[in-house]
């Protein structure tokens, strides 16, 4: 079974919620996860807006999940868990930032990342950035899934 990532708040390609905006309560989406290969010492979860008119926007990047964890709740930032980063998103802040693309730019299509690693933990600076934290992941890649949801302004 390939690694899958779903969130019970929007399907895959469909609209994300208001809530789930800076236009709305600004938390993040449950997302939940299966099919993680049996060599999974962690995961990361980026999300990415690849629709950006400057590039691609990362509005979160989480690092160090458990590999024993399948999924987030709703307004999930670490939570207390030791171990667990979250990388400082395009808007400068290390949380979950959600959609808020340009008025009148049209639809935007966020990307919510899975990714499950052959590490226990990225060993980051303080404060690292969404972008460098998914470069440190990358070549500890052996799965991953996204789920898309859409959203315009």
């Amino acid at each position: 079974m390939p690694l899958t990532i779903t969130s019970s708040a929007f399907r895959h390609g469909e609209v994300i919620p208001v809530k789930y905006t800076r236009d709305g309560e600004n938390v993040s989406p449950p997302l939940e996860w299966h099919g993680a290969p049996p060599e999974t010492r962690s995961f990361i979860v980026l999300v990415e807006d690849p629709d950006a008119p400057s590039g691609t926007f990362r509005h979160w990047a989480m690092y160090n999940i458990p590999a024993t964890i399948t999924g987030l709740p709703e307004d999930a930032p670490d939570q207390g868990r030791s171990g667990v980063g979250e990388g400082v998103n395009g808007f400068g802040n290390a949380r979950y930032d959600g959609p808020q693309p340009p008025k009148g730019h049209g639809p935007h299509h966020y990307h919510f990342k899975l990714a499950a690693l052959d590490v226990p933990q990225l060993d980051m600076a303080a404060s690292p950035r969404a972008e460098d934290v998914w470069a440190k992941a990358k070549p500890h890649v052996i799965a991953e899934a996204e789920v898309v949801g859409v959203y315009e302004r």
